[in-house]
């Protein structure tokens, strides 16, 4: 966030009717600093700070120019703009830009430096321990701060999953396994487990908690199919994509039998894996990824039509991003 302390000065003084040379006698300053200050090319010395605000009748946070709305706020946009260009645009030197910009003005929010770790080469989808090893140090104070400060959860689990990370890079798997499972619980105490035992059965509240958690586990467990047979190399190259697109074609047959989109989200989200995998693993052909593209595309229109009248499935895809 941009310092507008000079601004403010020149703006109070105004206000104030008083000349440059009034408050610097005021301060015990020179006329020069004073002026040096209003046209942002020094700041005040920091023991001048309570002494110019108690001048003015404004407090710190006034002089300063810091507005804990304006920097949510901007903090907010950085984020949407950050996901937008990474998940939308797929233009990650774009995200990685802002994100970069972000952390570079706002270094103590746990929002953007929980993202900005995950910018540095390592990522949490396939992990690059030589990146990580190259980054320990800034990703360790990082992964530091967050746990000792932060209270959001999920900002807390990923700096968790990063030191385990880091700790797997050292040859020290097993205290990361270890250190997961102390600091993230099991399948059963999930936020998204626990959600749905605090209503009844029969409440409407649970049908939706229920309904979002099972289009969650059928995406995931989707995703898990098509990423066991993909990268078993002991199946042979073709056999994995047909394989997949076979649990794909039968998922889809199984949404139009039954009308249930479990189905189809689950054949959306394995779709989606396969091509993408076919794309930048250099398995398979051309001919392959716009064909299971086209199946992804398909599945992906009937989802999205699906979630005008399904909150559930709404929220579990698009709720968390």
């Amino acid at each position: 966030m941009k310092l507008t302390i000079g601004e403010n000065i020149k703006a109070l003084r105004t206000r104030k009717g008083v000349t440059q040379e009034t408050l610097a006698d005021v301060l015990g300053v020179t006329c020069a600093a004073v002026s040096k200050w209003e046209r942002g090319e020094t700041y005040p010395d920091i023991t001048l700070i309570f002494p110019l605000a108690y001048y003015f009748g404004v407090s710190v946070d006034e002089l300063m120019g810091y507005n804990r709305d304006k920097v949510e706020e901007d903090i907010g946009r950085i984020i949407d703009d950050f996901h937008n260009a990474y998940w939308k645009e797929r233009d990650f030197e774009k995200a990685k830009k802002i994100i970069d910009d972000g952390y570079r003005e706002y270094p103590d929010s746990y929002e953007i430096m929980s993202r900005y770790m995950w910018t540095l080469g390592v990522t949490d989808a396939e992990p690059d321990l030589d990146a990580a090893l190259a980054h320990k140090e800034e990703l360790e104070k990082i992964c530091d701060k967050i746990i000792g400060g932060c209270t959001d959860g999920a900002i807390r689990l990923n700096a968790w999953h990063m030191k385990a990370i880091l700790l797997h890079a050292e040859g020290r798997t097993e205290e990361a396994l270890k250190m997961l499972e102390e600091k993230c619980g099991s399948w059963y105490s999930a936020f998204e487990q626990l959600s749905e035992k605090i209503f009844k059965k029969d409440r409407p509240e649970f049908i939706y908690w229920a309904k979002r958690n099972m289009y969650e586990l059928a995406s995931f467990a989707a995703d898990k199919i098509s990423k066991s047979i993909f990268f078993d190399a002991s199946i042979p190259e073709e056999e994995r994509i047909s394989g997949i697109e076979a649990c794909g074609d039968a998922l889809t047959d199984a949404y139009v039998k039954t009308g249930s989109s479990v189905f189809i989200e689950m054949a959306r989200s394995l779709y989606g894996r396969l091509s993408n995998d076919i794309k930048y693993r250099d398995i398979g052909t051309e001919e392959d990824e716009a064909r299971v593209r086209e199946k992804y595309a398909a599945a992906n229109s009937i989802v999205n039509a699906n979630c005008d009248k399904d909150k559930a499935l709404y929220d579990s895809i698009y709720g968390n991003q």
